[in-house]
């Protein structure tokens, strides 16, 4: 099969597509033949040789979380799905042909492979970072890069359960943030002030890395009400860095829930071939992304 790996740590040019062994599901696992695959940047941060507190990673490593495809392997002790349903979820090396995934759903109807493969880490990333910033319906949270995958996720949820929201992004994404039902400014000199012209921040969180955390402390009053999942540098404020993920299968319940229910959307701002990986992770370095960006097999 093809598989995008790299053998070194680095830029997007260390991407390749190669030629590979094809996976097989082991007890408790899926296999599926890979429609779609997310680009999340947690994927170009492991590329680079980050620590995210995540385990170490063997070089060659393949790269990807999320797929969208359709199931045909069955591991060992797995109930509730047959080869040949249309899956989406969360594994490893997802940018190739075939995938093993650990968690998976059925894909809500009306939804195309480009688009499943845009929802499992964003949803689970959204979900739990509103759970550990405390946010209670009837408050406001700040969400700094409010315009990517997860921040569309997080605004859309947090809309669902009564929470206001106010969104940070570029000029270009004013409007698509008010479509989503947040109070929008842009970044940029006096970006503070128009937030607290805006309303109460009753907290907050950082979803870009462009090193806002001492405002957003300063906006909320307390470094407790503050988590980054961008911003490595943020424990010496006292804020929490989010990297390690939570239950992904009860994230893809709640995707599907909230997608079937209309209260949950994400567009796919652009698609790839495996053999343009670089491209978009180069693309999804630069920032500015609205909604997804995700890999056509």
């Amino acid at each position: 099969m093809k598989k995008v790996s790299f053998a070194e740590f680095g830029g997007p040019e260390v991407l390749q597509l190669i030629d590979a062994e094809e996976p097989h599901a082991g007890p408790g696992q899926i296999r599926v033949a890979v429609r779609a695959a997310g680009v999340n940047p947690v994927d170009w941060r492991v590329r680079e040789g980050q620590v995210l507190g995540a385990h170490p990673i063997e070089l060659p490593s393949g790269v990807g979380l999320d797929a969208a495809g359709i199931v045909d392997e069955v591991g060992e002790g797995v109930a509730g799905v047959e080869v040949g349903d249309r899956v989406f979820g969360e594994g490893s090396s997802t940018y190739a042909e075939f995938a093993v995934l650990g968690a998976w759903a059925r894909m809500p109807e009306g939804l195309t492979f480009e688009e499943a493969a845009g929802y499992p880490s964003v949803v689970e990333t959204a979900l739990r970072v509103i759970r550990e910033v405390g946010v209670r319906p009837g408050q406001t949270l700040l969400v700094s890069g409010a315009s990517g995958g997860v921040g569309s996720a997080v605004l859309q949820i947090a809309r669902d359960r009564g929470i206001g929201v106010i969104g940070t992004a570029g000029a270009a994404n004013q409007e698509y943030l008010r479509g989503l039902g947040a109070l929008a400014t842009t970044y940029g000199e006096g970006w503070v002030e128009r937030v607290r012209g805006l309303g109460r921040v009753d907290a907050a969180l950082d979803l870009a890395g462009s090193g806002v955390i001492q405002e957003l402390v300063e906006l909320t009053g307390s470094p407790e009400k503050v988590v980054t999942i961008a911003d490595l540098g943020a424990p010496e404020f006292g804020v929490r860095f989010s990297g390690v993920a939570g239950s992904v299968p009860a994230a893809l319940a709640t995707a599907v829930d909230l997608i079937s229910r209309g209260r949950l959307h994400i567009p796919v701002e652009k698609s790839y071939s495996l053999a343009d990986a670089a491209a978009a992770h180069a693309d999804s370095q630069a920032g500015h992304t609205r909604g997804r960006r995700v890999l056509v097999v």
